[in-house]
């Protein structure tokens, strides 16, 4: 995952606030940052549109005794979790100060695009009192803050925020009562600092409607003796017409906030168990972060298929853009880790949006947006004046190879010859004929990291693992010819890496090669990707000399040698790199890659240890609710860049299913067991 690479200099080292939450349904999804403000909402596409925008927020404040403390306030003491085995956030909240103590559980409804917030606020003063609870709400739909309007319906007794086809219905109760305060006004336009600081005297201007770049915060009071606690459920809907929010605030009121909460913990729950893993060996962190991993890849998922790199938009204050995209390469990850864990059908979705956005060549550009559109990319058409795909060849072996593992699972062959044609067939045609006539080696692309123009190593492994992928399922649907014409040009690859891309002088892979006429210029950058294709799509088998020489430079080299730990990506990653002692920031994705080493090479229960020891070391440097950044400072050990990123949690769950698979295959234990 990588900006351009000259812009790479100038963007900070550390994301300003993680998201700590991560909540979604497929057409909603619901990031939360560690001071349990509201900081994305994406809708109608999981990724696409953001309608906080990432630099706006939702946020709860309470007054009591003449005072007002906003969530992000320092007086308030804030942790955030998951609640166990479901995608539903759980925060804890105190403030000595106004002394008062929160609980706030939150959902995305898995049926019906509605966020809710039960919140339980107790006086825990020794003196009875009255307690106000405000939410305020800042917007930007479509991602444009011109034209929005905000108004309070007084025949409905709601706030309605609305653009187009874009509309947000926002209602709560407390105690059978519906909220008592209200005000609409305009933030950050005309020297206003935002209706929330209407509510510093503790009472509303009930202002009915504004336009513009307009935000809104509603109030409840409450009457709490001492020592009591009191229950608030809150929600906002989402949906594309005025109707339709109506109709879904009364499906709120006729079923209940507690019981549409309480509806969805039990769906994630049972989804998240339907593999009863053994999860032998494995201590308890490791098995909560398995769990939350699943359903943090999940959330990122759309109905349509598209799975989402990163739902953080805090990138978008660094950078020129965010990771709210789909990229081949990440989605098929996220494919196979679903797949093994039992959700074939997200997979299945995946690989049908995958046909909707194969170009007639055959291959995938850099990325695509939720709606499967074209994303943004910085790869030109042009190199030194001549014609050049501006692709990542691996992005499509990866597509092709993760179908063969998808077939693998679910011997679905219905599904395998629908694809083969319009995916399957076309990628491998491609991958056939997009290859250097002299070398056999795949032409030049950009590589995994989408810094660096060359034929790499591992792009040239994961189309090796690719043709023989397709080889396979061509012989499945008794397709003799093609099987044939692929499997030989997978050997012709294979044959062509071992004779170009081996040093032998340094024990290691290359990264790249760049063919210039009849000369071949070396690139030796020690890159961990490089090993990990050549062992993991099979080029050479584990025991092989080159790949165990290949291992131990890669311990050498690409470790930080510091007390956080982990393995870069290469020698010399500057990208959000902010010390020149380390050959590259740690990331989560390199150091499981080398887990996945260690349990392809094992022959025994102790050689497993290692294993173990990085799934310890990763489930160690998570957010407190378990979200996995793309990489780590060095020496703090502070989660840097994208947080949460989809591929370092499939990476996870990827390694603690091969874990288990391994155990099974030496016969101690099974992978799971029937429930």
């Amino acid at each position: 995952m990588k900006y351009k690479p000259e812009f790479i200099y100038q963007v900070t080292s550390i994301s300003d606030m993680p998201k700590s939450l991560v909540l979604g349904n497929g057409t909603v999804l619901v990031c939360l940052n560690a001071d349990a403000n509201l900081s994305d909402f994406y809708f109608p596409y999981v990724g696409l549109e953001n309608h906080i925008g990432g630099h706006y927020k939702h946020r709860i404040g309470v007054y009591a005794d003449g005072n007002i403390r906003w969530f992000g306030d320092p007086s308030w003491k804030i942790e955030t979790d998951y609640i166990a085995d479901t995608l539903a956030g759980i925060t804890k909240a105190v403030n000595d100060f106004l002394q008062v103590q929160m609980t706030v559980e939150d959902v995305v409804y898995n049926e019906k695009n509605i966020f809710l917030r039960e919140v339980t606020l107790k006086n825990v003063s020794d003196r009875d009192r009255e307690i106000k609870i405000y939410f305020h709400h800042q917007f930007e739909l479509y991602e444009s803050h011109r034209g929005d309007t905000a108004y309070y319906d007084p025949i409905k007794r709601i706030i309605i925020h609305y653009k187009g086809r874009r509309i947000f219905l926002i209602n709560a109760v407390a105690e059978h009562r519906q909220f008592d305060d209200y005000s609409i006004g305009l933030f950050e336009i005309e020297g206003k600092e935002g209706t929330h600081k209407d509510a510093d005297d503790g009472k509303l201007s009930k202002n009915p409607v504004e336009h513009g770049l307009v935000d809104s915060v509603i109030g409840l009071t409450l009457f709490l003796k001492a020592g009591q606690k009191t229950t608030i459920n809150y929600w906002m809907t989402a949906s594309k017409h005025m109707h339709s929010a109506f109709r879904l605030n009364e499906y709120v009121l006729k079923r209940t906030p507690e019981y549409l909460m309480q509806s969805t913990k039990n769906f994630w729950k049972a989804w998240t168990n339907k593999q009863n893993f053994s999860f032998y060996g494995l201590d308890n962190n490791i098995i909560s972060l398995f769990k939350k991993s699943l359903l943090c890849m999940r959330a990122h998922v759309g109905n349509n298929g598209s799975i989402l790199a990163s739902g953080d938009s805090d990138m978008l204050q660094h950078g020129r853009d965010t990771y709210s995209y789909v990229w081949p390469r990440d989605g098929a990850q996220v494919a196979i880790g679903l797949d093994k864990a039992g959700d074939v059908n997200v997979a299945k979705r995946f690989f049908e949006f995958c046909k909707d956005i194969i170009t007639e060549e055959g291959f995938f550009m850099h990325k695509y947006r939720s709606d499967k559109s074209l994303g943004s990319s910085w790869h030109p058409w042009l190199r030194n004046g001549r014609i050049a795909l501006p692709i990542q060849e691996d992005e499509t072996a990866l597509v092709v190879y993760a179908l063969w593992k998808h077939y693998y699972i679910t011997k679905d062959i219905e599904f395998i010859e629908e694809l083969y044609n319009p995916v399957i067939k076309k990628a491998a045609e491609f991958m056939v004929d997009y290859r250097d006539p002299s070398t056999k080696l795949p032409k030049a692309s950009y590589d995994l990291w989408e810094e660096k123009w060359g034929t790499h190593t591992f792009s040239c492994s994961a189309v090796y693992g690719a043709l023989k992928a397709a080889s396979r399922i061509a012989s499945l649907l008794g397709k003799k010819n093609s099987m044939d014409r692929y499997n030989e040009a997978a050997n012709e690859v294979k044959e062509a890496i071992l004779h170009h891309l081996w040093d032998q002088e340094n024990r290691t892979f290359l990264k790249s090669v760049n063919i210039d006429g009849d000369q071949m210029i070396p690139d030796k950058t020690i890159d961990m990707s490089s090993i990990y294709g050549i062992f993991k799509f099979g080029v050479l088998g584990i025991e092989d000399e080159r790949v165990k020489q290949n291992i131990e430079v890669i311990k050498e080299r690409l470790s930080p040698k510091t007390e956080v730990g982990g393995i870069a990506r290469y020698e010399g990653d500057y990208y959000y790199r902010n010390t020149s002692d380390v050959p590259g920031n740690p990331w989560f994705i390199t150091t499981l890659w080398l887990a996945q080493y260690y349990i392809e090479v094992a022959k025994q229960e102790a050689d497993l240890n290692p294993v173990k020891e990085i799934l310890k070391w990763t489930s160690q440097h998570t957010s407190r609710s378990g979200v996995l950044s793309e990489q780590l400072d060095p020496h703090s050990g502070a989660q840097v860049s994208a947080a949460p990123l989809t591929w370092s949690h499939a990476e996870y769950v990827i390694t603690v299913i091969e874990y288990l698979e391994k155990l099974e295959h030496m016969g101690i234990s099974k992978v799971f067991y029937p429930i």
